[in-house]
């Protein structure tokens, strides 16, 4: 028997939500989450999944570790794999001189 409109449910998905989430279409697609994976360095093997609410991925993460010692900073740069999932690649590190020291 078809249940009467505005009748209660136990589905926790009402069916305004169900209907709304099956008519998507292409147009929608930059509303969804993206799987995002680290690779290398101390990130290496997380998977993030971004919002949508947050926007596109950002193009270069910046991870910095703070312990007893120095600072130690990585950076990630971003390779899309498609619409909503990319690799963030772990940069080489660059040797910064301290430029403050004079020689």
């Amino acid at each position: 028997m078809p249940r009467p409109p505005g009748a209660p449910t136990l589905d926790p998905v009402s069916e305004e939500v169900r209907e709304s989430s099956e008519d998507q279409t292409g147009a929608d697609a930059g509303t969804q989450d993206a799987v995002l994976l680290f690779v290398g360095g101390p990130l290496d093997g997380r998977v993030e999944i971004r919002e949508a609410r947050h926007g596109e991925p950002l193009p270069t993460v910046t991870h910095v570790h703070l312990h007893g010692g120095p600072k130690v900073v990585h950076r990630y740069d971003l390779t899309p794999l498609g619409p909503q999932a990319g690799v963030y690649h772990l940069r080489p590190r660059q040797t910064v001189r301290d430029q403050s020291v004079a020689e």
